[in-house]
């Protein structure tokens, strides 16, 4: 069986190096530009899929359910008469980060085209989520301060939203609820950042397992090439 061979190059003066194949023969900026390439194609694919009508409500995958304490209560909620109101929250809630994602795009964009060759490196060498974990510490604070308000706009148009929060804060009391589920807000938000990491997440396997389907040649050559 013939080996292949492999040239190694530099990424940086400061001694990193990308082993790829002699027939490859990427330059530096080529490197980095098929994983930036990569980055930004996951990112926009992401939020194309969850920024739309149903885009999180449609998808069980991230599909926001009712917090752990008040799914728990539905039955009363039923023998009250209120199960619609619920449903209604539901809904809204899903909304809310449906609106939300877009505003995830040019921060995440922006995350790629600042990105070091050092980044570059550990995201082509360090396993099949590395592009994720980098937007994750590059992007998720920056946009939970952009979603919150988003959020909060939406779900207000519910005023079931008002009764969970004064509900979550007397929970909360009793140690029953978790800080962060005691604003329907802050739930919303953190669970449409983590369906939007976890999409995120799935664009970059798919890129990785099938360079060539992209229909980059940079990215056949990149992650073609640590395969």
């Amino acid at each position: 069986m013939q080996r292949r061979q492999f040239i190694s190059v530099p990424l940086a003066a400061g001694g990193w190096w990308l082993a790829l194949p002699a027939s490859a023969a990427l330059s530096e900026r080529d490197a980095v530009s098929g994983v930036r390439t990569a980055l930004e194609k996951a990112a926009v694919a992401a939020v194309g899929v969850l920024g739309r009508t149903d885009g999180f409500l449609g998808n069980p995958k991230v599909r926001i359910p009712l917090p752990g304490f008040l799914d728990k209560a539905q039955s009363l909620f039923k023998v009250a008469g209120q199960q619609r109101r619920l449903d209604e929250l539901v809904t809204a809630m899903n909304r809310a980060a449906e609106a939300a994602v877009p505003q995830a795009r040019l921060l995440l964009v922006n995350a790629v085209k600042s990105m070091s060759v050092e980044d570059a490196v550990q995201i082509v060498q360090g396993g099949g989520d590395s592009a994720t974990r980098f937007f994750s510490a590059k992007t998720r604070q920056p946009l939970a301060q952009r979603f919150l308000p988003i959020v909060a706009r939406a779900t207000q148009t519910v005023d079931l939203a008002d009764r969970y929060n004064a509900v979550a804060a007397k929970a909360t009391s009793f140690g029953l609820v978790s800080g962060r589920q005691a604003s329907v807000e802050q739930y919303v938000t953190d669970k449409a950042l983590d369906g939007l990491f976890l999409v995120i997440g799935e664009e970059e396997r798919r890129i990785r397992q099938d360079p060539v389907g992209t229909g980059s040649a940079l990215l056949r050559k990149v992650f073609g090439s640590v395969r």
